[in-house]
């Protein structure tokens, strides 16, 4: 076994493998940016190697530097995690040749995997199903639109390496696949350096199910079972989990005989996952395989009980797998939630600045666990993907393993940046989310409009505005014995509020307070309904746990004066809480008007000013591409809102924007 190894990445991956490797007795070496200087995984590893500055092109994807950092360290071996240099077989090549080991598969493995025009024909000869596409690059948007025609819309354009969703476009007519050829080539580009599109038929409908699989060095590969990832945006995974609960136990065998048949097909070795596309009739299609740990192995290990970094790790020691086919069972269900830094609320734009708030959910390995790369204090920058965590639970079945996830979300509190969290929340709600009925189009067909996570309907409608005057009781409580109170004079404190909801104060909902100090209780009247409501909260506490009417329940709420956000099952509530003659008052105050900024287009995000489309006295109309913001290595368009006429241009290309920084004014 090793005694030493580098970990060529950062963040969650880098502190997960960390982990292991230190219960293995191994050492690590972490590498990191300009922008990591204060990362965790740099202070958990055992040394730590400086490679360059923030852009990942002059620092994780710089693999001159990483291999000197193997060479400075004497490090035996690399593991990539995932992104970056895990599937760069010129990489693994260079590493071979310095005699220091690539936890991974071999190189051969990743060039024909690598590529999904080369994939997708070994897969064909293995004998496994595939999609009907263009069996070439496309030379440009042109040749896109011809072979689009052939095939039949919709169409998928993809780059032919990497992966996560970027350099990935859905295409239904001409003009949305001239645009996203030139989108998808120009991400791909951007995150991987290599600009090659492929096509092919988009099926409709469809679930995204993969396939773990683990080999070793002496002709040994085995599945262990299958994960269901078909909840995504922009083709980026939101919601895990494992197993399926749409696929038989017939199908899940199919499947994993394929994959396993794929790997042997290239003397595949170490961690590799086949994905699938799969249609409502349980037809599954191959689409990628991924040369590398995935994002989502830990719902795998939930429920296989095999910890996948340690097997890559003796796999690539020359060691046998220490199971065979029959000795995998899947017990148990687990769910992975990815919490990323962005706005939901704002069509998710990313979110940077420094976690000033960090209180993950309780964690217990067994129905809780988080693979986190931040503490209070990080900084989440521009240079990197937004993904802060992974939360993962676990539970006999389906449907406790979704009450632990709900719960969880409810106590993980993250202050700094906005982040996906009231979304993650709102989808496991959603009925058709319970009943398992999904398909990598949910979240555009049910959230066609938007996320507001004011708007969000919740079971238990009732327990924010209670909370609310439980939390302002407590705080008039207080008040009253601190403020200098003279015998025979003490301040009372009244029973009755009203809780006005809503920033534009639409709702006066009156409630009764009254506590029963003995066993930490209170009988709150709401509704036409008595609720006993206990609790231990505490002034400084962000989490409120307790229990209505003997059913335990947590929620999230903050102060600000005599205002309270509370934040409940993807529900944001914010409350001002008086009493019932001040809530007559406001009943008759006027609303401040709303600052006109519809002649100005904004900086939705910190990022990079790539392209400007049009120039000053210019006619635009609605709808009309203005320009692109790389931020988080992913182009966002940023279309006119209007017919209109450009009057400044205020930005320049290269500028890197802040957040509503004007880029241009209209007439």
């Amino acid at each position: 076994m090793f005694t030493k190894i580098l970990i060529a990445n950062r963040g969650e991956i880098a502190c997960r493998i960390i982990r292991t490797a230190r219960a293995m007795g191994i050492k690590t070496v972490a590498v990191f940016s300009d922008a990591d200087q204060f990362a965790l995984h740099v202070r958990m590893a055992d040394e730590a190697v400086h490679i360059g500055a923030s852009a990942p092109t002059e620092s994780y994807l710089d693999g001159d530097k990483i291999l000197a950092a193997c060479k400075s360290t004497g490090a035996e071996a690399v593991h990539p995690g995932y992104g970056f240099l895990s599937e760069n077989d010129t990489f693994c090549q260079r590493l071979g040749e310095e005699g220091i080991v690539f936890i991974g598969p071999p190189v051969g493995a990743i060039t024909s995997m690598g590529d999904k025009i080369t994939s997708k024909q070994i897969a064909e000869q293995a004998g496994v199903n595939t999609i009907p596409g263009y069996d070439g690059i496309l030379k440009d948007a042109e040749q896109a639109v011809e072979k689009a025609a052939e095939i039949g819309y919709p169409v998928m354009l993809k780059a032919t390496a990497g992966g996560g969703g970027k350099g990935m476009r859905i295409a239904h007519n001409e003009e949305e696949c001239r645009d996203g050829f030139e989108r998808a080539a120009g991400e791909a580009r951007s995150s991987f350096g290599d600009d090659r599109i492929l096509i092919e038929k988009y099926i409709e409908q469809p679930r995204h199910i993969e396939i773990q699989i683990m080999a070793d060095q002496h002709g040994n590969v085995v599945y262990l079972g299958e994960r269901e990832c078909s909840l995504q945006r922009r083709h980026q995974k939101v919601i895990e989990e494992a197993p399926s609960p749409f696929i038989t136990p017939e199908t899940r065998r199919q499947m994993g005989e394929q994959a396993v048949m794929l790997a042997k097909a290239v003397k595949y070795t170490s961690a590799g996952t086949v994905e699938c596309i799969v249609d409502q009739e349980q037809n599954f299609y191959f689409l990628e395989m991924n040369t590398r740990l995935q994002v989502e192995h830990p719902i795998t290990e939930m429920v296989t009980g095999y910890d996948l970094v340690e097997l890559m790790l003796r796999v690539a020691a020359g060691e046998s797998l220490p199971m065979s086919q029959e000795d995998i069972q899947l017990q148990g269900w687990a769910l992975e939630c990815r919490v990323y830094a962005e706005d939901p609320v704002r069509d998710f734009l990313p979110s940077t600045g420094r976690i000033t708030l960090y209180q993950p959910p309780y964690e217990d390995m067994k129905m809780v666990r988080l693979d986190s790369g931040i503490v209070e204090g990080s900084e989440i920058s521009v240079y990197y993907d937004p993904m802060i965590s992974k939360l993962v639970t676990k539970g006999k079945d389906r449907e406790e393993a979704l009450a632990a996830m709900q719960d969880a979300l409810d106590e993980y509190v993250i202050r700094g940046v906005s982040t996906n969290i009231n979304f993650l929340s709102t989808l496991l709600a959603h009925p058709r989310f319970q009943r398992g009925e999904l398909s990598t189009s949910f979240i555009d067909q049910e959230f066609a409009n938007g996320f507001c996570d004011t708007k969000t309907k919740v079971d238990a409608p009732d327990i924010p505005v209670v909370v609310a005057g439980i939390v302002h009781r407590l705080y008039m409580d207080r008040a009253a014995k601190i403020s200098g109170q003279m015998a025979g004079h003490e301040r009372r404190v009244e029973d009755s509020w009203v809780v006005i909801v809503g920033q534009e104060r639409q709702k006066y909902l009156p409630v009764s307070v009254k506590p029963f100090q003995a066993d930490c209780g209170y009988r709150v009247d709401y509704n036409g309904q008595n609720y006993r409501v206990k609790t231990d909260w505490q002034f400084s506490q962000k989490v409120f746990h307790g229990t209505i009417n003997n059913q335990r329940f947590c929620l999230q709420v903050s102060r600000q004066g005599l205002s309270y956000t509370i934040l409940y099952r993807g529900l944001r509530m914010e409350a001002l809480v008086v009493p019932p003659k001040v809530a007559e008052l406001y009943r008759i105050m006027p609303q401040t008007a709303a600052v006109d900024l519809s002649k100005y287009l904004l900086a939705p995000m910190p990022g990079l000013l790539m392209k400007l489309a049009v120039q000053a006295g210019e006619e635009v109309t609605a709808g009309q591409e203005l320009a692109v913001i790389e931020a988080m290595k992913m182009e966002n368009v940023l279309r006119a809102p209007a017919d209109g006429k450009i009057v400044r241009i205020a930005a320049s290309l290269g500028d890197c924007l802040t957040v509503d920084q004007v880029i241009l004014e209209f007439a």
